[in-house]
């Protein structure tokens, strides 16, 4: 059994401060959802009539959506954890007959809710993709938010002269269009300290350390409260991709390239097979530089046909489960066991209670690692 955890939570406008203790008294749980896309938080407190949330910080506007900066930190064996730094997007009361028995809930999303906002119409001219990602995050810097942007694989700039990128869209949807033209991935990471963060556009490489593994079915080894894992026949496909001939332009050469992800490698041994194929349209109009860029992003973006998901008690763990990193399973069979993926982790919090839901993936059965991290 490992140590307790610690729970803190900030509160406020700009830069969040410890609430008061009317406010952290009434804190019921506490839930974090960090994906491959977005992260989300959501807080529940129990009041009442005459408590100080209903009567003073409420109405004066204490949790008031797009203001309010909530920081969600976990503190296990000495190590902090920034689980959530986000913005407040809706909150929910339930009034109840019962004394006692109201609740507020407070919604929030991660910083990068604030690129979501406003439309901006702007050129980018003689401008490549990295250029224009530190322009557009070069404005949040004031939240703590450091830009870490990858160079594409295959880039080229356009002359002024012949036309340029612009931008007619929100800031975080602008990103988002460049990471899947690219095969990249675009999200706002929290920490490593408290009121920081990283704005990372680059390709989905999972941290290769990998972290203790979630055992299943090893009596008192046993670290997981629930584990299932799955492989989909149907989840794979063949890319083909249609060009035409170099010499008279006319005739379409039909190109198949290999369902397989090099900064993803899959971890199993025995691959599992593709059962669909896939034909890529629009792509013989484009220049060469153009189709490389985004027949090489659709090779980044295969599927992992194998998939888990479950829950555990991390004070059994004894670490915190994070996602967009690698993890050992065993005890799950001699087809299952071995280093995954994970794709996303749910922190559940309440009081002397710290749960987590966890979704994993890789392709292929039967490890090709001799051990996992116990």
């Amino acid at each position: 059994m490992s140590s307790p955890f610690y729970l803190t939570v900030l509160i406020g406008p700009a830069i969040p401060i410890p609430p008061p203790k009317d406010v952290t008294d009434a804190l019921t749980s506490v839930q974090v959802t960090s994906g491959s896309d977005r992260s989300g938080f959501q807080l529940s407190f129990a009041v009442s009539k005459k408590s100080l949330l209903t009567t003073t910080l409420l109405p004066a506007g204490y949790f008031d959506p797009m203001i309010t900066r909530v920081i969600i930190v976990v503190t296990l064996g000495g190590m902090p954890h920034v689980l959530m730094d986000g913005i407040v997007t809706r909150q929910e009361m339930q009034p109840s007959n019962e004394p006692g028995q109201s609740v507020l809930t407070i919604t929030g999303e991660d910083l990068s809710v604030l690129m979501d906002v406003i439309e901006i119409p702007r050129p980018f001219p003689a401008l490549n993709e990295i250029a224009q990602v530190y322009a557009v995050l070069a404005p949040y810097a004031a939240f703590g938010i450091a830009p870490l942007a990858i160079p594409p694989f295959v880039t080229f700039l356009k002359a002024p002269t012949g036309g340029w990128d612009s931008q007619r869209e929100t800031d975080r949807a602008y990103l988002k269009s460049l990471a899947d033209n690219c095969g990249y991935v675009f999200y706002v990471e929290p920490g490593p300290l408290p009121g920081a963060s990283i704005a990372y556009f680059g390709p989905d490489v999972r941290i290769p350390v990998p972290q203790p593994a979630l055992t299943v079915n090893m009596d008192a080894h046993t670290n997981v409260e629930s584990l299932s894992l799955s492989l989909d026949g149907l989840a794979k496909k063949i890319l083909v991709a249609i060009i035409l001939d170099p010499v008279t332009k006319r005739i379409p050469i039909p190109i198949p390239f290999p369902n397989l992800n090099a900064l993803r490698p899959p971890l199993g041994a025995r691959l599992t097979p593709p059962a669909k194929v896939e034909f890529l349209s629009d792509m013989s109009e484009l220049e060469p530089a153009e189709a490389a860029k985004q027949i090489i992003g659709k090779s980044f973006s295969s599927p992992q046909a194998v998939s888990g998901s479950g829950s555990l008690d991390v004070l059994r763990y004894g670490h915190v489960l994070r996602s967009r990193m690698l993890v050992g399973v065993r005890g799950a069979g001699l087809g299952y066991d071995g280093m995954y993926y994970v794709d996303s982790v749910t922190h559940n919090i309440k009081r002397g209670e710290y749960k987590q839901n966890f979704t994993l993936s890789r392709d292929g059965l039967i490890s090709n690692t001799p051990r996992v991290l116990p």
